[in-house]
Formats: C-alpha cells, structure tokens, sequence
C-alpha cells in the first residue's frame, strides 16, 4: 500500500510539473544561479500536511538547468529533521556551489514573500558537501541530532541530522 501511495504521488507531482511548463513563472535571479518555480503545494494536498514551493535550479546565464530545490514553509514536529530547505544538485553539476547561490537565492524569497525571519536546513553527517555548503551559509550549528525511530528519515537510513539555523531578517 505504501508503494502504491508513493506511486501515486510520484504521478501527482510529475503532471503538477507538465502543468507548471504552461504556467511560466517569473524567474528569481542570482548572479550565478537563477531560481524557476515549478509548482506549489498547499497544506491539503501534500503528502505530510507541509505547504511548499518547488523550483528548478538554472544557470544564470544559459538558462540550463543544473538541480532542484524547495522551500516548506513549516518545521513543526517532525519537519524539523527535514528543515524548510531541501535541494539536489545533478551529478555532472556538483562541485561548483550552485547549491550555496540556490540557498542564497532562495533566502530572500523566504524573507520577500513569505515574511521568514529565520530558517533550519539539515543535513545528514554523512553528506559532507552539504555540511560544507551550511557551513558556507553562515548558519548557526544548533546540535547534532537522533532523528527518532518511527521517523521516515530513520527508516531511509537517517538517523542523525545537523541542525542549522539562519536568521535572514538581518
């Protein structure tokens, strides 16, 4: 049933991203990333209750798309092993920050748009590029943390995260 559910969602979410080609969206630029919004999805149709906007990453400059990134609006209860950032940077892409000018991108949207005054980005201990991209970031390193066992993240093979914190209303 599960395997079905996530199916379904996979499915969900891949006819959202056919609809958003029709729905251009302006992009948020950076000066070495820019961010498209894909889709967005509210608290009554996401899977765990957590509004939130998807985007695809792209080069500033040739528009080519390099990775994905989402801002969840909430990290009440057990969204805060997930934090309000997640991002994947295609294999080929890697290496040359693009995740550090995405986040930065998306920092001021969180702070323009939704009125954030703060975020938690996490990552595992394992993801090394990911801590030295938090690092960079300039958050503050709130604890390591056991994620609990009943959590999804444990049963993917997390079970411990870093918990960042970034105030973005400086």
């Amino acid at each position: 049933m599960k395997a079905f559910v996530r199916r379904l969602l996979s499915c969900i979410i891949f006819v959202m991203g056919l609809f958003s080609f029709f729905d251009r969206k302006k992009d948020h630029e950076g000066p070495i990333v820019d961010l498209r919004e894909k889709y967005r999805v509210d608290k009554h149709s996401a899977y765990d209750g957590v509004p939130a906007i998807y985007y695809d990453i792209l080069l500033h400059d040739s528009k080519e798309k390099v990775g994905t990134i989402d801002l969840r609006l909430t990290v009440e209860g057990n969204m805060y092993y997930y934090g309000h950032i997640g991002y994947n940077v295609q294999r080929a892409h890697r290496g040359n920050g693009y995740a550090y000018h995405a986040c930065r991108v998306l920092f001021d949207i969180a702070k323009e748009e939704f009125g954030m005054k703060e975020l938690i980005i996490t990552c595992s201990p394992e993801n090394v590029a990911s801590y030295k991209t938090l690092r960079k970031l300039g958050g503050e390193l709130l604890e390591l943390v056991e994620v609990p066992p009943g959590h999804p993240l444990y049963a993917a093979g997390e079970k411990k995260k870093y918990i960042f914190r970034y105030r973005i209303d400086l």
